[in-house]
């Protein structure tokens, strides 16, 4: 199950943001109804009473009540990077040969179940899951460079050759022995000024990037799984490093063309669309009519529209820039309120002011 919308309780927020907090940051914003602006709980202005404070798990959900965001805190910007005891957290996560105990994380100031709320929330799984998740997929690396099936085990935490294989097999749907030649898709995740995305890749670059709310993200992994008959697991490789850096540079309306090879197998017709939307240039926008039209199909709009939807790389192959024949929004997988944002950056119109 992917991207539980989870919050800690209304007395541990109220306690967060009266201590502002910064270690909250990315799990809740706060609505303060005196002023109809939103922050982020380490905010450094004056803090409200807590009568006129509402929370909310994420910033769309604070702009559809609709808050502003605060030009102190600035909850709409990001660093791409999640708050310092996570990145701590993870650190012990690609270390670990083995199950990382609660003992083990408070002894590093890490409360195991703000830990596993943030994972939640913001990955769809436990922490405990993406340890596992990574372990396997180092082993599947390591099988793949030639390693002894034994030494994989043992030196990802496993007391027996039974406990392994049986782990492999619920992870990868094959035995240890016949999954050296096998593929792998490494999924890791990102702040972004729209809430948090997630990103897959294999070995020949990004064939997933969506916004961890998408109600189709399921079916989209599930899709991935078929398309390139392999297994997801957490982790990193160079093409997610180097989307991340795009990213960055995208949200600060510095950079109008995506480098990073972009992976994405479907039907002709579908990879036609896709095709075609990567053309549309920065800044611009084209109808579905239109779309039709310049792929030789000037009467399949409605089957434009159905494969626009079905785009497993938001952002990078751009189908936020196709809109209704009158000018309209039109729809869009990840939400309007996010499209807009996207066409307003794009030209050079600030959102959410």
């Amino acid at each position: 199950m992917f991207f539980m919308n989870t919050m800690p309780s209304i007395r541990e927020m109220e306690s967060a943001y009266l201590r502002k907090d910064r270690s909250y940051d990315g799990i809740f914003v706060m609505g303060v109804k005196t002023t109809g602006i939103f922050c982020r709980p380490s905010c450094p202005a004056r803090r409200p009473l807590p009568q006129n404070v509402e929370y909310f798990s994420n910033v769309r959900a604070a702009v559809f009540a609709g808050y502003r965001a605060c030009k102190r805190c600035r909850p709409l910007d990001t660093n791409g990077r999640p708050p310092a005891w996570v990145d701590n957290a993870m650190l012990l996560a690609q270390k670990a040969e083995k199950r990382i105990r609660d003992s083990e994380l408070k002894d590093t100031g890490i409360d195991p179940h703000r830990l596993r709320r943030y994972f939640q929330k913001h990955y769809g799984m436990t922490f405990q899951a993406y340890c596992r998740s990574l372990r396997m997929g180092d082993a599947l690396h390591e099988l793949r460079t030639g390693a002894n099936l034994d030494d994989v085990a043992l030196g990802n935490g496993f007391e027996s050759h039974s406990g392994f294989r049986d782990a492999f097999m619920r992870t990868f749907g094959r035995s240890p022995g016949a999954s050296r030649s096998m593929d792998r898709i490494v999924v890791s995740w990102q702040e972004s000024p729209l809430g948090p995305l997630v990103t897959a890749a294999n070995e020949k670059g990004i064939c997933l990037l969506e916004f961890t709310d998408r109600r189709m993200l399921e079916a989209q992994f599930e899709n991935a799984k078929r398309l390139f008959s392999c297994a997801i697991v957490a982790g990193e490789n160079e093409y997610i490093s180097q989307l991340r850096e795009e990213l960055a540079k995208y949200f600060e309306g510095k950079l109008r063309q995506f480098t990073v090879p972009l992976v994405y197998p479907g039907s002709p017709f579908q990879v036609r669309v896709w095709n075609e939307l990567i053309r549309i240039p920065y800044g611009e926008c084209c109808s579905y009519e239109e779309l039709a039209a310049r792929i030789g199909s000037p009467t399949a709009q409605r089957a434009v529209g159905h494969a626009n939807g079905l785009n497993r790389i938001a952002i990078a192959i751009p189908c936020h820039r196709v809109v209704n024949k009158d000018g309209k929004l039109g729809g869009y997988g990840g939400g309007l309120w996010r499209k807009k944002f996207l066409l307003d950056l794009e030209r050079g119109i600030k959102s959410f002011n």
